[in-house]
């Protein structure tokens, strides 16, 4: 069984912001699975994403496809990243079938360490929005030389 990660704020120990996030999604998914709406109108969906390390950055996929790079809009802010846009939705004269989304989507996650937010590479490809973002020199691991 996985310890439930916590953070210590002013001697209070609190549930890690992950949690949180994990949270959050539940409650959209039990919200679209029921069919509730805030003020009539379906909250943003969520994409499906990835997020990966490497040595030297964090590189987050996130599947939006038949959108174009003016369709979406990315944010990032210390540790969180937020993916954004909109998909019309098409007009067909019959329609037989309809399981893609539409509408407003949004991604929030929390990256798992610092970031250089300044050197961040954006590319969209066959509908893969790929995110690297370079660690902060401070998230690096270092190698430390031990003494006799």
């Amino acid at each position: 069984m996985a310890l439930l990660v916590t953070r210590r704020r002013g001697g209070e120990t609190l549930p890690s912001r992950e949690f949180e996030d994990v949270y959050d999604r539940l409650g959209q998914l039990m919200s679209a699975a029921l069919g509730e709406t805030e003020g009539g109108v379906m909250g943003p969906w969520i994409p499906m994403a990835d997020v990966s390390e490497t040595e030297n950055s964090f590189v987050v996929e996130v599947d939006v496809p038949g959108v174009s790079k003016d369709q979406i809009d990315v944010q990032l802010s210390e540790r969180e990243l937020i993916v954004s846009g909109q998909i019309e939705e098409r007009e067909h004269e019959r329609r037989h079938r309809k399981t893609r989304r539409t509408g407003r989507f949004e991604l929030r996650t929390l990256l798992p360490g610092d970031v250089d937010d300044e050197r961040v590479d954006a590319r969209l490809h066959d509908g893969v929005l790929t995110l690297t973002i370079p660690k902060a020199e401070a998230a690096k691991p270092r190698h430390i030389e031990i003494s006799a």
